[in-house]
């Protein structure tokens, strides 16, 4: 992933395809997700490169995070509305 660098710009998401230099270093050859592109990247102090199992990870914070969120959002609402 590499994070947007413009206020509104989204970040730019892709999956390493092939890993061109040695011993796992860059360049890397990317898929871009959000359109199909593909190109050799070397990623800058801007990218974050995780395996699979880090993106797992990762995502499953991000889920829990959601979740807790809403769950806040959901009981503050209850608390906050009139009983009648």
């Amino acid at each position: 992933m590499i994070k947007g660098t413009l206020v509104g710009s989204p970040d730019e998401v892709g999956l390493v395809l092939e890993v061109r230099g040695a011993d796992g270093t860059p360049p890397y050859l990317v898929k871009w997700l959000r359109n199909d592109h593909e190109g050799l990247v070397f990623p800058g102090p801007d990218a974050i490169v995780l395996t699979p199992e880090q993106k797992a990870v990762a995502d499953e914070q991000q889920r829990r995070r959601i979740d807790e969120m809403q769950r806040a959002i959901h009981n503050h609402s209850l608390r906050s509305s009139p009983v009648g």
